[in-house]
């Protein structure tokens, strides 16, 4: 059995060619400076007032055989933050970075699909590229939604 934790704690190690800081729940900075861009942040809830994605996951599964696996789905967010948002920028010029370190996360991804064994089923993720607030500020980015399936 695997455990929530270690699965978002694998997740926070995934090595994405570009992006430098990849944080772990506990670890995700209030605020993120543009010296730690391009930077993954684990968020194992929803973190804005209106949902990054409309569908939820399926809770609690027993499969109908007495003896078969019990699973649970699990939700979490991979937060992609690129740049910040400022009132001079447009974001024109940031996806080319986005498009290119969203190739990247698959690219890495591809490569541990259950996160060393932490899913029982390979990762099913979600992209939602757009404008996405962290502490205080705003930022281009891309929310990559994971669906995962874990045996308790």
């Amino acid at each position: 059995m695997t455990t929530f934790r270690t699965a978002l704690t694998n997740l926070s190690n995934l090595s994405v060619t570009g992006v430098p800081h990849n944080y772990d729940v506990d670890e995700a900075p209030a605020t993120v400076t543009r010296s730690q861009l391009p930077a993954l942040l684990v968020l194992p809830a929803n973190v804005q007032d209106v949902r990054m994605f409309k569908e939820r996951g399926e809770g609690f599964q027993a499969v109908a055989f007495a003896n078969g696996a019990r699973t649970i789905t699990y939700t979490a967010t991979h937060l992609l933050l690129v740049a910040p948002v400022t009132g001079g920028s447009s974001n024109k010029q940031h996806l080319p970075t986005l498009v290119d370190l969203i190739d990247n996360y698959f690219t890495a991804l591809k490569t541990d699909l259950t996160l060393s064994g932490a899913l029982l089923e390979p990762a099913e993720v979600s992209v939602e590229p757009g404008i996405y607030a962290h502490g205080d500020a705003k930022y281009y980015g891309c929310a990559l939604r994971h669906t995962w399936k874990l045996e308790i």
